[in-house]
C-alpha cells in the first residue's frame, strides 16, 4: 500500500537510538509498508538489512556534500513497488493510525498530500515494540510532556507517486524545502490535507551535533538561504495551517480559513478588501442595524488580528 523512504543521519550515539526507534516503528505498520533507506551514512546499510529495508547508497549532493531532495524523491519514486510514498524524516515514531488516516485520505481523493504536526518528546532509550502497549504507552508519554512542533515543522509527506517532478536541488536537512513541498502541492490542485487531530506522530528530539554550526546553520546558514532562493522566496512557502482540508475523527473537512488567507500579503491585500467592503456598504449596513462590533469581530477572524 505505501513505501516510505528516509535519509538518516549516522547511527552514532543518541541519534542511532532514536533513528532505530523511528525505523522500528515503521516496521511495524499494518498493512506492511515498503521501507528505503538513503545515503552512505555510518550504519546505514547495516540497519536497513537488519530491517528488511531497501538501501541506496548513492545520492546526488550539493558542494557542501549535503544530499538533494530532488535526486531522494526521484530515486523513491522510480523504485517503490507501490503507487503511495511517504517521505519521513528518520527520528520520527509512526503508530498505526498513521495508516488509518492514509487509507482514509486516499480513498477520498488519488490527488492529495497529506501532513501533519508532530509531537517533541525527549526519548532517550530504545522502545519496548516487542511489548504490546508500548503505542499506548508512548502515547501516555506525549500527553504527560510532549508538545506539538507547530505548524512551520513538516516531518511526514504522503503523496501518490508522480507529484512530485524535477524538485529544485534542495539541501535536505535545510530550512523551506518542507513549506515549499506543501505549496507545490496546492499550486498543482492537490488537496493538502492536515492530519494533526488523528495522527499522533512522534518527534524525538534531538541536538545538531551532526551539522557544523548546528541549528542556526539549518535555518540561516548559506545552504537554508540557497533553499529559499530555490523555493522563489515567502510566496512559495506554507505552513501545516495552510493546508486545504483537515482530517478529524469526523471525517476530512474543508479548512476554510487557509483558502481565504495564505501570507502576510494576502492578509494585507484582505484588509484593503474589507476596508473598502465596509465603506461602501455603510448605508446597507446602518439600514439593517449591523453594528461596528460585529463587523470588526468578523474582520478579526478574516484577517488574523485580535
Amino acid at each position: 500500500m505505501l513505501s516510505l523512504f528516509a535519509f538518516p543521519k549516522p547511527f552514532q550515539g543518541h541519534i542511532a537510538t532514536i533513528q532505530r526507534n523511528a525505523i522500528s516503528s515503521w516496521a511495524r505498520l499494518r498493512p506492511s509498508c515498503e521501507i528505503f533507506l538513503f545515503g552512505d551514512e555510518e550504519g546505514t546499510a547495516e540497519v536497513a538489512k537488519e530491517f528488511g529495508a531497501c538501501h541506496v547508497s548513492k545520492i546526488a549532493c550539493n558542494e557542501y556534500g549535503t544530499p538533494l531532495l530532488s535526486d531522494v524523491f526521484e530515486k523513491g519514486q522510480q523504485l517503490a513497488k507501490n503507487d503511495l510514498l511517504c517521505y519521513v524524516n528518520c527520528d520520527i515514531i509512526l503508530g498505526s493510525e498513521f495508516m488509518r488516516a492514509v487509507g482514509e485520505v486516499s480513498r477520498w481523493t488519488q490527488r492529495f498530500l497529506m501532513v501533519g504536526e508532530c509531537w517533541n518528546l525527549d526519548v532517550t532509550e530504545p522502545l519496548a515494540f516487542d511489548q504490546s502497549g508500548w503505542e499506548e504507552e508512548l502515547k501516555a508519554l506525549v500527553r504527560l510532556r510532549g508538545t506539538l512542533r507547530g505548524p512551520e515543522s513538516i516531518d511526514y509527506f504522503v503523496f501518490p507517486r508522480g507529484l512530485y517532478q524535477k524538485l529544485p536541488p534542495f539541501a535536505l536537512g535545510r530550512a523551506w524545502f518542507d513549506n515549499w513541498l506543501i505549496w507545490k502541492a496546492r499550486d498543482l490542485k492537490f488537496a493538502a490535507v492536515d492530519a494533526t487531530q488523528v495522527v499522533t506522530a512522534v518527534h524525538q528530539d534531538h541536538d545538531y551535533s551532526h551539522v557544523s554550526g548546528g541549528k542556526s546553520y539549518t535555518h540561516h546558514g548559506a545552504e537554508a538561504m540557497r533553499n529559499i532562493e530555490l523555493a522563489g522566496g515567502p510566496r512559495h512557502r506554507c505552513r501545516i495551517s495552510e493546508a486545504t482540508h483537515k482530517l478529524l475523527p469526523t471525517g476530512l473537512k474543508r479548512n476554510w480559513g487557509s483558502l481565504l488567507l495564505r501570507n502576510s500579503d494576502d492578509k494585507q491585500r484582505a484588509e484593503k478588501v474589507l476596508s473598502w467592503a465596509l465603506h461602501c456598504t455603510r448605508p446597507l449596513r446602518h439600514l439593517i442595524g449591523l453594528n461596528m462590533a460585529n463587523v470588526s469581530r468578523f474582520k478579526s477572524l478574516v484577517t488574523g488580528q485580535r
